[in-house]
């Protein structure tokens, strides 16, 4: 049973809240639980919970004050409370703190059910759904369900990996044609001698190998829709033929006499400029205007950076999930490289190393390195030559001499071992003249943690660009 979302059970009666996980698990739930409202703080801003399920009588912070504090950090999150005494008074006052529903205990395990029903979001499904945190994926969500309605043709454009067929899965689940097929093909992976066939289909006989009658994708997808992405892979022959399908929904088998009547939707999708290609001659034009006729565009995952937590997350559960790694989270540290990273392969690349940190990390919490994020593409990898030349400890504290001072980190918030670290990074800054290629070789680390210590410096106010122009200016000093 697929999951229906992730609760969080906040009962400090451990038999009542390993009772209430068991029967939401049952119901296909992901539920955690805790004894008191400190824990559900801590686990709720850590973990991307669907709902809370509090009782209002907890050790220490009670479940009003827990309300508060979960309505002012995670002002989305619904939250139901719970109660050993059917009390209208207490039910008012926590309906006006926020909370969306309270029960009375005892309760059927099916009336706590019913209620998460009406109280929870509609959960994101990567299959029939989108996770869109960002205005412009909720605009593309906007148009998606409004030219879903009618049959009209609709071109998605982006680069790869940024979910182009999520999307058109989207398009097809809010249609008339939900209950019909959903058909996929990827124009750029078949071989061009097998295009038409796969397509159109083929009679007995058709060609050396045809051994028996094979209907194609367009007649698979009859009454539904049909994703044909990559299209501008599609070559100019088939292209013809396709349009000829458009105009007049027939579909000509190979070998066939007969054209055949087919009821299909389209949606296309391509990583390409097809006005480029048209210009080329690489794409009918008439085709493409055909295609062209509701453009939606997906942007760069490094463009809605807001979404890279949800789906991070939601990989993250999926993953661990298939593994059986339950309760993994991010650690802040992680969660800020996550966000920082320029995802070039896009949502296909957020997945794969979410799938891979799931493998290597030890524990629950997944560290930075367990990302193994690789360096950016454009950014220039430590020569051998610059490895020749790291100066040796003694040289480095010569040349180090009379270099700018570290900024003063003693009275920045943050413990002490995070402040030795810190320390640590400035002086081999400072030891290596600023040269950042030559502090992350000898600091054994890649030049994008370096850079993402330094940010986290910033965030703590250390003036580190200050400290760095300091130092450009008297390497200037030096080399003159």
């Amino acid at each position: 049973m697929a999951a229906a979302g992730r609760i969080l059970i906040v009962e400090d009666d451990f038999e009542l809240g390993d009772a209430l996980r068991e029967a939401l698990i049952r119901a296909g739930y992901k539920a955690m639980h805790v004894p008191s409202a400190e824990d559900a703080l801590v686990k709720a801003a850590q973990s991307g919970f669907d709902a809370v399920v509090a009782d209002v009588n907890l050790p220490g912070m009670d479940g009003v004050r827990l309300l508060g504090r979960l309505k002012a950090e995670h002002p989305q999150l619904p939250v139901l409370i719970m109660s050993g005494y059917a009390d209208a008074e207490q039910a008012v006052d926590v309906m006006k703190a926020g909370a969306m529903d309270y029960m009375s205990k005892p309760f059927a395990p099916r009336h706590l059910l019913e209620k998460l029903s009406e109280i929870m979001p509609r959960r994101p499904d990567m299959e029939g759904g989108m996770i869109a945190e960002s205005p412009a994926i909720r605009e593309v969500l906007r148009i998606g369900r409004r030219v879903a309605k009618s049959d009209i043709t609709v071109l998605l454009t982006g680069e790869s990996g940024v979910g182009k067929e999520v999307a058109a899965r989207y398009i097809h689940a809010e249609s008339k044609r939900q209950k019909a097929p959903f058909v996929a093909v990827n124009c750029a992976a078949i071989p061009e001698s097998m295009l038409e066939s796969i397509l159109f289909g083929h009679e007995k006989g058709a060609f050396t190998g045809a051994t028996t009658r094979h209907a194609g994708k367009f007649e698979q997808a009859d009454s539904g829709t049909l994703f044909l992405d990559e299209v501008g892979e599609m070559p100019l022959e088939q292209q013809a033929k396709l349009l000829r399908v458009l105009q007049e929904n027939e579909v000509d088998r190979l070998g066939s006499t007969r054209p055949l009547t087919v009821d299909v939707r389209i949606v296309a999708a391509t990583n390409q400029n097809l006005e480029s290609l048209v210009r080329k001659g690489a794409f009918r034009a008439d085709l493409y205007y055909r295609l062209n006729v509701i453009p939606l565009h997906l942007p760069p995952l490094r463009e809605r950076r807001e979404d890279i937590m949800p789906l991070a997350r939601y990989l993250l559960e999926k993953h661990s999930s298939r593994s059986g790694r339950h309760g993994l989270y991010f650690s802040d540290e992680t969660a800020s490289m996550l966000e920082a990273d320029p995802w070039r392969g896009n949502v296909r690349e957020l997945e794969n190393v979410v799938q891979r940190a799931c493998v290597l990390c030890t524990g629950t919490e997944i560290s930075p390195e367990d990302l193994l994020l690789k360096q950016s593409a454009i950014e220039p990898e430590v020569s051998t030559e610059t490895t020749d030349t790291v100066e040796k400890p003694a040289e480095k504290a010569a040349a180090a001499a009379d270099a700018p001072p570290l900024p003063d980190l003693d009275a920045l918030p943050g413990g002490e071992r995070r402040k030795a670290e810190w320390r640590l990074v400035l002086e081999t800054l400072r030891q290596c003249g600023g040269h950042r290629g030559r502090a992350a070789q000898v600091l054994e680390i890649t030049p994008r943690m370096l850079r993402y210590k330094l940010a986290r410096m910033r965030d703590y106010g250390v003036d580190t660009d200050s400290f760095l122009e300091a130092l450009a200016a008297h390497n200037a000093c030096q080399a003159a």
